[in-house]
């Protein structure tokens, strides 16, 4: 699978559900053995089994969008513990599993495989042209 978009978040951008700028993002590390991304109908945090997350990152920081394009700083999960995990969603935070949206799915970023140990996993977003993801 390559990095993309869930359908559902592009029409939340679209309708102004989701605003980059204003909204809690976060990203959480996913176990694909416990999760098969369908990015045309999984629209929910609660869409991601909860054995597949395996942390969550902080709120994201120095959030910026231009020409298309999503950035921030880099996040770091912290004392992570649990399965490996292969993947990275983003998704708006609302508080609530069933009413958080997801944004993107990214399982094609280097060397994402993270078999954690209890240590900070720091994520180092894409300096490249396209940054977290481009709408």
């Amino acid at each position: 699978m390559a990095n993309a978009l869930y359908d559902k978040a592009r029409e939340k951008f679209l309708n102004g559900a989701i605003s980059w700028s204003g909204d809690t993002i976060k990203m959480v590390l996913v176990d694909v053995a416990d999760y098969t991304v369908d990015l045309a109908n999984h629209e929910f945090l609660s869409s991601i089994p909860a054995a597949a997350r395996v942390a969550t990152s902080a709120a994201l920081t120095g959030k910026t969008y231009a020409n298309g394009v999503a950035n921030a700083n880099n996040p770091t999960f912290t004392s992570v513990t649990g399965d490996p995990a292969e993947a990275v969603v983003i998704y708006k935070e609302t508080g609530d599993a069933a009413t958080s949206p997801l944004i993107a799915y990214i399982d094609n970023a280097g060397a994402l495989t993270v078999t954690p140990n209890g240590n900070d996993i720091p994520v180092l977003i894409d300096t490249g042209s396209n940054k977290l993801f481009k709408l």
